[in-house]
C-alpha cells in the first residue's frame, strides 16, 4: 500500500484514507488495521489523519450502537506519508454502557500515535451547553482557503487551496502569510467538507477529528502576532484530546471557536468549541503544541 496521490476529488480522498483494511485478517495481541496516507508537500503524514484513522480502527472492535464520546492522543513521532500505518486496537473494557479501546498507531515497528477512546450507548439526562458566539458572519461570506492562496507558487500553498478535503474559512484574517489584526488569543473558523459523505455518524465523528487538527494552535500564534511562515518557527502537535457531544454532520458547515488559556516553556494550550449552524454545540476539543520560534531580529 502507498500514500494516496492528490487529485481533483479532496472528499473521494478522505473516504479512502478512512476506509482501513483489516489485514486480511492478521491478529497479534491487538486487532490489526492497515491505512494509507495522503501525499503531503513535506512528506509526514498530517495529525488529523493518523487521528480519525485511529478513531476508525477503535470503531470497528466497538458494537455500531455505542458511539465514541471521547479520546486522548499523544503524538509521537512524525509519520513518513509514503509509508502504510499499522492500527492495533486493544480492547480495554466492555461494560453495559461504556466501551473503551487503546489504539497505536505504527511506522516501521514503532508507535507514531496512541490512544485511548471511549464509547457509550446513547442514554438521556441532563442537557446544558454554551451558546452559539454573537457576531459570527455568514461562511459564505468570507474567502476560502482557495481564494487566499491559490494564487500562491508553492506547493504547501497549492495543497492546502485545492487539495484538503475540507472547506476552511477564518473569521479572522488569515494567518497564513502574515498575521494582521489585533493580537489576541482567539480564532474561529469556519469548516465543512468540500463534498457530501455517507450518512455513518462514525464516519462523521472521525472526519471531524480529522479537521480539528487544521487551526487549532492559531489562537496562540494570533495572540504573538506571528504568521505559518514565520522564518525558523518550528511547531508540532504533543496531544489531542476530544469530546463529541452530539451527533454531527462535517458535510455542512461548523464553527469552530478556539481560545489559548496559556503558553510557556515553548509549549501552547488551545481549546476549541464546535457548533453545527442550528447552535448546537457537538464538540470540544484541546491540544498542547510545541512552538519554537528563533530569538532576535
Amino acid at each position: 500500500m502507498t500514500a494516496i496521490e492528490e487529485h481533483a476529488d479532496p472528499t473521494a480522498v478522505l473516504l479512502e484514507l478512512l476506509d482501513l483494511s483489516d489485514a486480511d485478517g492478521a491478529n497479534t495481541d491487538e486487532e490489526i488495521f492497515v491505512g494509507v496516507s495522503e501525499k503531503q508537500p513535506r512528506g509526514r503524514v498530517f495529525g488529523g489523519q493518523v487521528l480519525a484513522q485511529s478513531v476508525i480502527a477503535a470503531q470497528r472492535t466497538v458494537e455500531p450502537d455505542r458511539p465514541i464520546h471521547s479520546m486522548h492522543g499523544y503524538f509521537l513521532r512524525a509519520g513518513d506519508a509514503d509509508l502504510p500505518i499499522t492500527f492495533g486496537v486493544e480492547r480495554l473494557r466492555d461494560g453495559r454502557s461504556f466501551s473503551a479501546r487503546r489504539t497505536h498507531a505504527y511506522q516501521n515497528g514503532v508507535p507514531i500515535l496512541s490512544m485511548i477512546a471511549s464509547f457509550q450507548t446513547p442514554a438521556e439526562g441532563l442537557e446544558h451547553q454554551e451558546t452559539f458566539p454573537d457576531g459570527i458572519p455568514d461562511p459564505d461570506t468570507l474567502p476560502s482557503t482557495a481564494d487566499l492562496l491559490g494564487k500562491v507558487d508553492h506547493p504547501v500553498a497549492q495543497h492546502m487551496a485545492y487539495h484538503r478535503p475540507f472547506d476552511v474559512r477564518h473569521v479572522q484574517d488569515a494567518l497564513y502569510i502574515q498575521a494582521k489584526g489585533e493580537r489576541q488569543a482567539v480564532n474561529a473558523v469556519w469548516m465543512k467538507t468540500k463534498g457530501p459523505l455517507p450518512g455513518d455518524q462514525g464516519l462523521h465523528r472521525a472526519a471531524l477529528a480529522f479537521g480539528s487538527d487544521y487551526t487549532l494552535l492559531e489562537p496562540i500564534l494570533r495572540q504573538h502576532g506571528v504568521s505559518w511562515v514565520t522564518p525558523g518557527m518550528s511547531v508540532a502537535s504533543l496531544d489531542h484530546a476530544m469530546w463529541w457531544h452530539r451527533p454531527v454532520r462535517v458535510d455542512d458547515w461548523l464553527l469552530y471557536v478556539q481560545s489559548s488559556p496559556s503558553a510557556s516553556g515553548a509549549r501552547g494550550l488551545a481549546v476549541g468549541k464546535i457548533f453545527n449552524r442550528d447552535g448546537e454545540l457537538v464538540a470540544t476539543v484541546a491540544q498542547e503544541g510545541m512552538i519554537r520560534i528563533p530569538e532576535g531580529p
